[in-house]
């Protein structure tokens, strides 16, 4: 008897170990249990912008600690996109005269994009001014910066899917990287979006860089592709569209702020020239989802 119930916790702690992968990747394909969110009220900015000049680090990061809130600092430096990590890196930080503490309140993307009601969700990723914006059936519900691929390993632009994601992956570039909150949308390629070190341009090796909070937000709010055992794809994740292309030579866009407040504002026409020539794709693509999410419920 005592054998017996040995190589049980030993089956047990085999079992345990083998799902502990390297990376922690996830096979969690159903969308059960997901938390149902509610669209955010957003008030937005209408007010103007100052430069916070930083002369001296150590002075300017006590005046900036003791003059704005936690939630200020961190609304200021996301508009400025970058990490506190990077606060002592630039020579200035953009300001809006009245700070508030929802960077939603700043969004440069259209609240409500009418074309896209049908579709549930939808992640687009603007190059120029190097930012996102996640929608649910044409609603904004979320924003934030982000840091794109440098002039010499750009980002591929056009419509992908999300597919497989993991907590903390090993960057297949380097390493020695470590991305946080990783979610991949090309999987041949080994681009995604996470976690990593936000300096204020684009910086990535191809991928999308994300604060931390917004890196794990989108990796609770978008869905996983699902897969057979042998990985043939039975239904795609969320649509994801990059688009733009990034002045590699100008200033920081978000700078011409200071001149005109709705600068770097992107309409929903904008969007919809995007989005548009996709929208049948996208749709089908959904409605697959759903006919094998069912089906996998129906089968439990």
């Amino acid at each position: 008897m005592t054998k017996h119930v040995h190589w049980i916790l030993v089956t047990l702690s085999m079992g345990l170990l083998i799902a502990c992968s390297e990376n922690r990747q996830t096979n969690d394909q159903t969308d059960v249990g997901k938390p149902e969110r509610k669209t955010p009220k957003i008030n937005l900015y209408s007010g103007g912008y100052k430069t916070f000049v930083i002369k001296d680090n150590d002075t300017a990061f006590k005046s900036f600690k003791k003059r704005y809130t936690a939630q200020q600092q961190h609304v200021i430096l996301a508009l400025n996109r970058i990490d506190f990590n990077n606060f002592n890196n630039v020579d200035s930080l953009l300001i809006p005269d009245s700070v508030q503490t929802d960077i939603n309140s700043y969004t440069p993307f259209p609240l409500t994009v009418k074309e896209l009601k049908p579709v549930d969700k939808m992640v687009f990723f603007s190059y120029p001014i190097q930012a996102f914006a996640a929608y649910e059936n044409g609603q904004l519900i979320r924003w934030g910066p982000s840091s794109m691929g440098s002039k010499k390993y750009p980002t591929k632009t056009g419509l992908s899917f999300t597919n497989w994601k993991a907590e903390e992956h090993v960057s297949t570039a380097d390493d020695e990287w470590l991305l946080r909150w990783n979610f991949n949308i090309r999987n041949k390629e080994g681009i995604g979006w996470h976690q990593y070190t936000m300096p204020g341009y684009p910086a990535s090796h191809s991928c999308l860089r994300l604060l931390e909070n917004d890196a794990k937000w989108l990796y609770d709010w978008a869905e996983q592709w699902v897969v057979e055992k042998d990985q043939h794809v039975l239904a795609e994740g969320t649509p994801v569209i990059v688009f733009g292309s990034y002045d590699y030579e100008g200033d920081k866009p978000w700078f011409k702020l200071l001149q005109d407040p709705k600068a770097t504002n992107i309409t929903e026409q904008q969007l919809v020239k995007e989005f548009k020539p996709h929208l049948e794709r996208i749709l089908q693509e959904q409605e697959k989802r759903k006919q094998v999410m069912a089906s996998r419920r129906d089968s439990i």
